[in-house]
């Protein structure tokens, strides 16, 4: 389980009882519950998030128990209406919103371009079921390097992704770093502010981390019984 901040990660835990050990890996540290998914604070934006998570992936083939799935999880910003404060939305498309180019023209994907890769997709039957079992909406979440803070860019970002509903920093790089190692990948966020002008008083971290919890809580029975050789 991968959340860019320990905030993130901690409320996670909580729906997890049991010990925490801590494990050092390079440049962070693993957390594993008793009884619980192993949890990871890898750090803010793609390319520290996708560096920390094939961290962990790697010494956990190393050390003969690979894992079978990664998570990315933690708050975001949700395109109102869709996707109201408080939500859970679960991602079925992981979608680089920024990777690319800029032109005359527009906006150009890097697939555009010819090379690379924007979009990873988890597994549909993994998430018709965990979304069933949370509550969830569903759709694509956007990883972006820089947070939209005006309502040009989120208009903007309506009309290139219609099916969008929420914005973070990490999905997109934790995506990239489990697909290197053959492993599917969930993200799962609670949107804690509307994507657009930045409104700090208009924020609900707080709810959004109870949101996270109470998610994972009702989310733990699904990942206990899911098999990914049957997807």
């Amino acid at each position: 389980m991968a959340t860019a901040v320990p905030a993130e990660r901690d409320a996670v835990a909580r729906a997890f009882p049991g010990q925490v050990r801590e494990s050092a890996l390079p440049g962070a540290a693993l957390h594993r519950v008793g009884g619980g998914p192993d949890l990871l604070a890898a750090g803010v934006g793609p390319a520290l998030a996708a560096a920390s998570t094939a961290a962990a992936l790697t010494a956990a083939a190393l050390d003969g128990r690979p894992y079978a799935l990664v998570i990315s999880a933690g708050i975001a910003g949700g395109f109102a209406p869709r996707a109201p404060l408080g939500s859970l939305v679960l991602a079925d498309e992981i979608t680089a919103a920024d990777l690319g180019a800029e032109t005359a023209e527009g906006f150009v994907p890097v697939t555009g371009l010819g090379f690379g890769t924007v979009t990873h997709r988890p597994p549909a039957a993994l998430v018709r079921v965990a979304a069933a079992a949370i509550g969830a909406l569903t759709g694509t979440v956007l990883t972006v390097s820089t947070v939209t803070g005006t309502a040009a860019r989120a208009d903007e970002l309506r009309s290139r992704h219609p099916r969008a509903l929420a914005e973070a920093m990490e999905g997109f790089g934790v995506a990239e770093a489990a697909a290197a190692h053959g492993v599917p990948v969930l993200e799962l966020r609670a949107v804690s502010n509307p994507v657009g002008p930045r409104d700090r008083a208009a924020w609900r971290i707080g709810d959004a981390l109870s949101a996270l919890t109470e998610g994972f809580g009702k989310l733990a029975p699904v990942l206990q019984s899911w098999n990914p050789h049957e997807q």
